[in-house]
């Protein structure tokens, strides 16, 4: 199998000083949340599936799998909806993912909305919201500039 090499465009990361300390401090935020880590990494795989980021696919991947999540839970992710494998707790997580990750494809829908209140309380579906918006935000980056996996030693 042929590969391509993918060169990244980002030259200088500290061209812009304040940038990358600005999404590393909204990603400490997500990173001390109440939410269970094993929920908040597979939100992230799923954000990353969903806007085809290869560094945050392969990073997130790598972690949860530290992490010691299951491996049928990771490679059917991007078909939860028919998997069986996660609680409702997680697909109402993966759900709001989703559709807030999708805001092209239209409003977020009141079903939606009332999924993931059951499963959360509001301080939780706060900080589920940013951790949406962090990983967004992580994707937007890595695509734009074409990140390749592992760029940053953690291949």
């Amino acid at each position: 199998m042929d590969t391509v090499a993918v060169e990244c465009r980002l030259k200088d990361v500290n061209s812009a000083p304040a940038v990358f300390p600005a999404m590393l401090a909204l990603q400490k935020m997500v990173e001390e949340s109440s939410l269970e880590n094993s929920l908040v990494e597979l939100v992230k795989l799923r954000a990353s599936q969903i806007n085809g980021c290869a560094f945050c696919i392969d990073m997130h991947f790598k972690d949860a799998t530290a992490e010691g999540e299951r491996a049928d839970r990771l490679y059917l992710l991007d078909a939860w909806e028919e998997a069986g494998v996660y609680s409702a707790r997680e697909r109402a997580a993966l759900q709001w993912t989703e559709a807030l990750t999708r805001l092209a494809d239209g409003p977020v829908l009141d079903e939606v909305f009332d999924e993931a209140r059951a499963e959360f309380s509001e301080a939780e579906l706060l900080e589920l919201t940013l951790a949406i918006v962090a990983i967004n935000g992580w994707n937007r980056f890595n695509v734009g500039f074409r990140v390749p996996p592992g760029m940053y030693g953690r291949a």
